[in-house]
């Protein structure tokens, strides 16, 4: 009876340890990143009243005889199933479509995450907002390029932060040079290069017919240019066969001197300059040099690469975001604020980028809600009732049972 008392008091125990783990769960329902909770029994160990006997030549083997002593509480267990996405439509709302953890960093912890609701804070750190806890990932060099090969460090992007004029090296023409013009004829093709100190200059090329299928080009202005003749020779099918001159040599007043490759020839997808029967066309489309400019926004790539848009129409990327796998996952210590921990048996985080390496890709404006199932938890609240409600019947029917062996005295 002592016994039968005692297991159901370990069933109370543990069938409130499991309503414990369903009522945090069920609070959880609304919280962004949260992962649920589940509860596994085992049975305790056994009293052996009788042992197993071996068989003889005389009689077959006995089996042991053993009570049980109750059960007690096997584990409490993670379910890392992705939760729905809600879209917030907030640029810096991130949610991550498939495996990894968001690592943040405070004070001398580092942490990781699920939840993806970030900001910047005043000094350009991206940042959970509640505690200032900073993302984690890479910063671009000047030049945009990323070495993922280093430790993480935090991702800080100034508001005013400027990118710098570069000088035009290259102009990309492009359009029609009439077959049917006359010689002499002459078409002009203008644009704006820019200097080191990010100066603006009229640069124009003067095209003349001087043969058939041969076009002189002479840069007309600014003055001062050298290098600034040559010819262009067309095939019969009115493709370029061959061009000369440059590269244009060009010194403003107080910037470094500049040497521009004028470029005739295809463009990626576009052909570039052509002679057929028709109107002129021909154009300067496009040059490498900017002015300068000013961080104006911001987007998110699925690979978390953060790219800046700045000013003067120049885009560049900032930074990665980084993201941790585990090998043991359910292994992670959780230590609030939808945050983990890595524990010993989690296994080391394994950094990578967003959308490599068995990473998910992150999905920008969304966020990761909870993957509380709450018809699996009122489910699972009735079943814990029920049993909380068994084993203490188990306790009433052996308090009972002792009044009447109490009784037998008098």
């Amino acid at each position: 009876m002592m016994r039968s008392m005692f297991s159901g008091v370990s069933g109370l125990k543990i069938h409130q340890t499991m309503m414990d783990v369903i009522g945090n769960n069920i609070a959880n329902i609304n919280t962004v990143g949260y992962k649920s909770s589940s509860v596994s029994f085992q049975s305790m160990l056994s009293q052996t009243i009788k042992g197993a006997s071996t068989p003889s030549d005389n009689s077959g083997g006995s089996n042991p005889i053993q009570v049980g002593l109750g059960a007690k509480m096997s584990s409490i267990d993670f379910n890392f199933v992705q939760g729905n996405l809600q879209s917030t439509g907030k640029i810096t709302d991130m949610a991550i479509q498939g495996e990894g953890f968001f690592v943040l960093k405070s004070g001398v912890g580092t942490y990781y995450t699920r939840a993806g609701n970030f900001a910047f804070d005043s000094d350009g750190n991206l940042v959970n907002p509640s505690d200032g806890s900073i993302v984690q990932g890479w910063i671009a060099d000047n030049d945009g390029v990323i070495n993922t090969n280093v430790e993480l460090t935090d991702i800080n992007i100034p508001i005013n932060q400027t990118i710098q004029p570069n000088a035009t090296t290259r102009v990309n023409y492009a359009g029609n040079l009439p077959s049917d013009a006359e010689i002499g004829d002459l078409f002009y093709a203008p644009i704006q290069i820019i200097d080191s100190q990010g100066n603006s200059h009229d640069l124009n090329v003067e095209f003349e017919k001087t043969a058939d299928n041969t076009w002189d080009w002479t840069v007309t202005a600014p003055t001062g240019v050298t290098g600034g003749t040559g010819t262009i020779t067309f095939n019969p099918n009115g493709s370029i066969a061959s061009t000369t001159g440059g590269p244009i040599e060009f010194t403003p007043t107080g910037a470094d001197p500049m040497s521009i490759v004028p470029n005739f020839g295809t463009i990626g997808q576009i052909d570039g300059v052509t002679q057929f029967a028709t109107s002129s066309t021909v154009a300067a489309i496009s040059q490498n040099g900017n002015v300068s400019g000013t961080l104006q926004s911001i987007s998110i790539g699925g690979n978390g690469e953060i790219t800046g848009v700045f000013s003067n129409g120049q885009n560049k990327v900032l930074g990665q975001i980084g993201l941790a796998l585990f090998k043991n996952s359910s292994g992670l210590l959780s230590v609030g604020n939808s945050f983990f921990a890595e524990s010993n048996n989690s296994g080391v985080p394994i950094i990578g980028t967003p959308d490599s390496g068995g990473r998910g890709q992150i999905i920008v404006g969304t966020v990761e809600m909870s993957n509380v199932d709450l018809a699996k938890e009122f489910a699972d609240m009735i079943v814990a009732q029920r049993g909380f409600q068994a084993n203490s019947k188990i306790i009433s029917a052996s308090d009972e049972m002792l009044q009447v062996l109490v009784n037998m005295k008098k």
